[in-house]
């Protein structure tokens, strides 16, 4: 539970303009991604899929959400206690993040896909286990991301298999 000693180490504008630094860092990783996948819906309707996969058009929607969760815990963390060890792992879990795309899509790796994410999921879930030390919420908030990164390591799995 959140105090009002947990409060903030950073006041005013400079939390704000931080706010903004972390959704630039989010978004810089989102467009990595999608560069990646610019031209690819052909390419992922044309493999063999898991019936449970889901829709071509549901990714974006979800990764936006997710990407906005993921810089508001960066930043709530970093309010705290600055660029700490936690912030290092958020930052190591964005790049992660930013390599998946284009190793799967952009190169067609599969197989080296699913072994970078299964890394990425490993970052996120020390992430989160750091975040917990110093903001409930933000480890919270990287929870959703977790499990769809979970979803996404068994459906890029299940493609690997069904396309090799």
């Amino acid at each position: 539970m959140e105090t009002s000693q947990d409060a903030p180490t950073t006041s005013g504008r400079r939390q704000w303009w931080a706010l903004v630094g972390f959704a630039a860092a989010v978004f810089v990783a989102a467009a990595i991604g999608g560069l990646g996948v610019q031209g690819t819906t052909d390419e992922y309707a044309s493999l063999r899929q898991p019936e449970w996969a889901p829709p071509s058009w549901l990714f974006g929607p979800v990764w936006s959400l997710l990407y906005a969760l993921i810089a508001v815990a960066g930043w709530l963390v970093w309010r705290r206690v600055g660029f700490s060890p936690a912030l290092w792992a958020w930052t190591a879990q964005l790049v992660l993040n930013a390599a998946w795309t284009p190793l799967f899509f952009g190169a067609g790796r599969y197989g080296l896909a699913f072994a970078e994410i299964v890394v990425m999921w490993s970052a996120i879930g020390l992430t989160v286990a750091l975040f917990a030390r110093v903001s409930r919420v933000a480890a919270a908030l990287l929870l959703p991301y977790w499990a769809w990164v979970t979803f996404a390591a068994a459906l890029n799995l299940s493609i690997w298999r069904l396309n090799s």
